[in-house]
């Protein structure tokens, strides 16, 4: 069995395994006579080689995904203000399981990359050079607890004994000494702009953004309903929020299928992964006969729908299947998020008021 590839984000480490990673290399599709002839042991090590795959076999470029991408690009490109002046920032804000966090990591990536081939791995100073740092928060982080996440991701020395004020100024010592341009922050929904701390840290972000020379992508659940925008005020306050002034809001939408558009793009979706299936008995176009069921599964969310091919891929082969069957895929349960809304769905499909099928039925 391969090595579990254990990794955090939140790491310096971590994110250079991440960035530094090469294409996966995809399993050959054994035939069932190819099967048959394993030995029990070699028969082990190809389906969890083929388990593996399915797990992370990459990622496929959606509209959303693209669309995003191209948006980040822009953002963090024009943003070459000198140290005096305050860049603006991004923020990923959509439904959960819609890929956000997903994208946020893969344009970090990008990034990283670009920057390290184009630049040495130390900057003239002699330093390690760090295009990107990320951090995720928590149900109860503090001014303390995210300055030592940012320089817990640096791998400074000082994390466990500094208090606030310190620590918030070796974060700027890390980020100055390691060039970094990047900072990704993921889950910013759990502040609660209306408890004291989580107003607290709100400011935080914004001296951070004031004080760090990077561009800093945020990554958040329902942003624009919590008043995220608005800094928690309300009334006449509003207009004095400056988030709403310096953050681009960008949004995820699911997959739909009440526009041709929006059938197309879910198809496409479909197609490209079932590509990268490893099953004796897949055949291209298999998966395809299956979209509405698909979606009427999962809601045309991403997550939902990876996370029903990678488990429905595990039963395939457990059970022999080798394919991906309406059967197999019946055997699977979901989150909890799409197995309530399927029910309604599912009606709403039989009645043909919504369906896959294209307009010239290609």
């Amino acid at each position: 069995m391969r090595q579990p590839n254990l990794f955090s984000l939140s790491r310096k480490e971590g994110w250079r395994r991440f960035a530094d990673a090469p294409p996966r290399q995809r399993p050959e599709i054994l035939t069932r006579a190819q099967l048959a002839a394993l030995t029990e042991a070699a028969a082990e090590d190809y389906n969890d080689s083929r388990h593996d795959w399915h797990a992370n076999f990459g990622i496929v470029q959606t509209p959303q995904l693209a669309g995003i991408h191209d948006e980040l690009e822009q953002i963090v490109a024009a943003n070459r203000q000198d140290g005096d002046r305050i860049r603006s920032a991004a923020v990923i804000d959509a439904l959960p399981g819609l890929g956000k966090t997903t994208i946020a990591n893969l344009f970090g990536r990008d990034f990283d990359r670009q920057q390290m081939r184009r630049l040495s791995t130390v900057t003239e100073a002699g330093h390690e050079r760090i295009p990107v740092f990320r951090v995720g928060l928590t149900s109860n982080t503090t001014l303390r607890t995210l300055n030592r996440m940012i320089c817990e991701y640096y791998g400074h020395p000082a994390t466990d004994r500094a208090n606030a004020a310190a620590l918030a100024s070796h974060a700027l010592d890390c980020v100055l000494s390691c060039e970094t341009q990047l900072g990704i922050i993921d889950d910013i929904h759990f502040i609660d702009l209306d408890r004291r701390d989580g107003l607290a840290v709100s400011n935080h972000l914004k001296w951070l953004a004031n004080e760090l020379p990077v561009t800093f992508i945020y990554v958040g659940v329902g942003l624009a309903e919590r008043r995220f925008f608005a800094d928690g005020l309300t009334g006449k306050n509003v207009a004095l929020a400056q988030t709403a002034r310096r953050w681009t809001r960008l949004g995820v939408d699911p997959f739909r299928l009440d526009t041709e558009q929006g059938r197309r793009h879910w198809r496409s979706l479909i197609k490209s992964t079932e590509r990268q299936l490893v099953l004796a008995e897949h055949r291209p176009g298999r998966l395809l006969r299956h979209a509405d069921y698909l979606f009427e599964r999962t809601s045309g969310h991403i997550g939902s729908y990876f996370t029903l091919l990678m488990r429905g891929c595990y039963r395939a082969i457990r059970t022999g299947t080798e394919a991906i069957t309406r059967e197999v895929l019946d055997g699977v349960r979901l989150d909890e998020a799409s197995e309530q809304a399927r029910k309604q769905l599912a009606a709403t499909m039989a009645h043909a008021k919504i369906t896959s099928v294209l307009g010239d039925a290609s």
